[in-house]
C-alpha cells in the first residue's frame, strides 16, 4: 500500500479531521472511498480543500475525542490502476537509458521539486521527470537536453 496521507488534527467538535494529503490525486478523498491507516479502515464521508490541505469527514467518527486519537496516522491505499502514471514505488530500482541506450543509472529516490520532480540517480545526477518518455517497473527511457549530465 502506498501513503497517500496524514491526519494532522481535528477539525472543530463533530470529528472533522485535517488531513495533508501527499499525493495529487484527489480522487483519494472521494466520499466511499476507503483508506487504511493504523490497521484500521476509513470511509471518507466528504472532502473539501482546506488552506493547503482538506477537512475531511471518516465514517464513525463524530466527535472531537474520536478525531483527535487520529492525530497523525498514516493513510494509505492501494495504487491506482493508471497506464499513463509514473509511480515513485515503480521507479525506484527502475535503470535510467537515453533514448540511444546511454546508460545513465539506477533511480534510487523522487525528490519533490516545484518546477518538475526529479529522478534521483545512484550516481547523484539528478533527471526532471519532465523527460521521461517511457517507462515501466525495470526501465526509464529519457530524452534529456545535451549537457545535464556534464561535470
Amino acid at each position: 500500500m502506498l501513503e497517500v496521507g496524514r491526519i494532522v488534527k481535528p477539525h472543530g467538535l463533530r470529528g472533522d479531521v485535517i488531513v495533508d494529503l501527499v499525493t495529487n490525486r484527489t480522487e483519494r478523498l472521494d466520499p466511499g472511498t476507503v483508506l487504511d491507516g493504523d490497521g484500521r479502515t476509513f470511509e471518507v464521508v466528504r472532502a473539501s480543500q482546506h488552506k493547503g490541505r482538506w477537512i475531511v469527514t471518516f465514517a464513525g467518527v463524530n466527535d472531537i475525542d474520536t478525531a483527535e486519537g487520529l492525530r497523525d496516522v498514516v493513510l494509505r491505499a492501494e495504487p491506482l490502476d493508471d497506464p499513463d502514471a509514473l509511480w515513485v514505488h515503480e521507479l525506484l530500482g527502475a535503470s535510467v537509458v537515453e533514448r540511444d541506450g546511454t546508460e545513465r543509472g539506477t533511480v534510487t529516490a523522487v525528490q519533490a521539486n516545484p518546477a518538475s520532480d526529479l529522478l534521483v540517480l545512484d550516481s547523484g545526477a539528478l533527471v526532471p521527470l519532465r523527460f521521461v518518455v517511457e517507462h515501466s517497473p525495470t526501465r526509464v527511457v529519457v530524452d534529456t537536453p545535451e549537457g545535464l549530465f556534464d561535470e
